[in-house]
């Protein structure tokens, strides 16, 4: 019996010990937290060094474990307390969200003040950030350029115009004067005729402005300009070719991309549905086929020069500069002034060939070369009359397609081929191209 009891005193002194060890082991949690450098720290700062939230927050679990409460009840924490806590805590929020947009605005300016910089900040950005090259055929260069900066100081009266007109900053955009007007009007019918909302006439006079307003066509006027003016009202369509470089500036500094367009087109399709948006200037080709409109190696023979008589020479045939679409970039926008210059000190030369030369010559000894980037539309889908006329209208299976648009371009008898392009594509007349011969009499 005495052996009994004594069996249990021991028990209960056993208890008595395990549970002042297991809070001693609880206090040395909280004094290793507080002081984790001792009570006696040599150093004077780690003393006075605030508690951090999440250390507080142990404490406080640790602290309602020992005493056994709710970590939440009153007993640990007031109500008022908590409270104060969480209102503190949504005025940080709503700070910090506001701090947040105010970032992304900086930031946004930023990128837009970087992109009006053009390509030349690019690469200055690129050359100062050296990257490692991927593997083997993973390798990709830069294509695109960013856009401009729009400047609505520019133009605000054109800049307010093309807000109403243009969709997803685009437009198609064509200049036109008295001596055009009957082409001009196949060329906005066909344009309706699609469905195409985006889409402007530049009129170089008074009778093309009255004439657009008569068929609810959307008509722009330049502010009087007394060398564009005389061209516009009495040049002829060479010389009205060339005032679109001078006047398509405006727009690319507006940041509106831009496909430019003769009146002697007739539209089938939409052509922003077409577009690939991947280079400074993307344009349909003068040439007839794959190998002329895409480029090919040319094999130049001189036969006095023995076993070196045969030279290499790349060739592909001119982008046609009365159907191309230019995005609104330095480079563009340089390209656009390098050929109003020199169409204004060149007199004499043709605006096809100088758009030409600048698009492709390279830098060399005395000409720094322009830096744009290009793509050649599908002769098929951006068709010329010389597609047209000598392949496609005889090829069973081309005749089945359907182009995008239909540029009159290597025939002078212009209006009867473009309303014979409108009979068979859009009124289904089959032999509605059978009278006119491939090339022009």
């Amino acid at each position: 019996m005495a052996g009994r009891r004594e069996k249990y005193g021991q028990s209960i002194r056993g208890s008595r010990i395990a549970g002042a060890i297991a809070i001693g082991v609880l206090l040395g949690c909280v004094f290793a937290f507080l002081y984790p450098n001792g009570f006696f720290s040599p150093d004077p700062r780690s003393q006075s060094r605030p508690v951090s939230k999440s250390n507080l927050q142990v404490v406080t679990r640790l602290r309602a474990k020992v005493v056994g409460c709710k970590v939440d009840s009153p007993n640990c924490e007031s109500t008022e307390g908590v409270n104060m806590m969480k209102s503190e805590n949504r005025k940080l929020s709503e700070k910090n969200a506001e701090l947040q947009k105010q970032v992304r605005e900086l930031n946004q300016k930023l990128q837009a003040a970087q992109q009006g910089n053009g390509r030349t900040q690019e690469q200055l950005v690129v050359s100062s950030q050296p990257q490692k090259a991927g593997p083997f055929g993973t390798v990709k260069s830069l294509r695109t350029n960013p856009p401009v900066m729009p400047d609505e100081s520019v133009n605000p009266r054109l800049a307010k115009l093309l807000a109403e007109i243009a969709v997803g900053k685009e437009v198609i955009v064509a200049l036109a004067n008295s001596n055009v007007k009957s082409m001009l009007e196949v060329w906005f019918n066909s344009i309706k005729k699609v469905g195409i909302p985006n889409y402007l006439v530049v009129a170089l006079d008074d009778t093309i402005v009255e004439f657009c307003k008569e068929n609810d066509v959307p008509v722009y006027k330049r502010d009087p300009d007394e060398n564009v003016d005389f061209i516009g009202k009495s040049g002829g369509n060479h010389a009205v070719s060339g005032l679109k470089f001078r006047i398509l500036r405006e727009f690319l500094q507006l940041g509106y991309g831009v496909l430019l367009s003769d009146v002697d087109i007739v539209y089938l399709q939409n052509p922003f549905d077409h577009l690939y948006r991947d280079s400074d200037v993307e344009s349909m080709s003068d040439g007839h086929n794959n190998m002329t409109a895409y480029g090919y190696n040319d094999v130049f023979d001189e036969p006095s020069m023995g076993w070196a008589r045969y030279a290499h020479t790349m060739r592909i045939w001119v982008y046609n500069s009365g159907f191309f679409y230019i995005r609104p970039t330095i480079p563009s926008i340089e390209l656009l002034d390098r050929v109003a210059d020199r169409l204004t000190t060149q007199p004499n030369s043709w605006d096809q060939a100088v758009f030409n030369e600048e698009l492709a010559f390279p830098s060399h000894p005395g000409y720094i070369g322009l830096y744009a980037s290009r793509r050649t539309m599908d002769i098929y889908l951006f068709m010329n009359s010389k597609v047209l006329f000598k392949t496609v209208r005889k090829d069973a299976n081309l005749k089945k397609l359907k182009p995008v648009i239909v540029h009159v371009n290597y025939h002078p008898d212009k209006f009867p081929r473009m309303k014979a392009v409108v009979e068979y594509y859009v009124n289904g007349k089959q032999d509605a191209l059978d009278a006119f011969p491939d090339g022009s009499v």
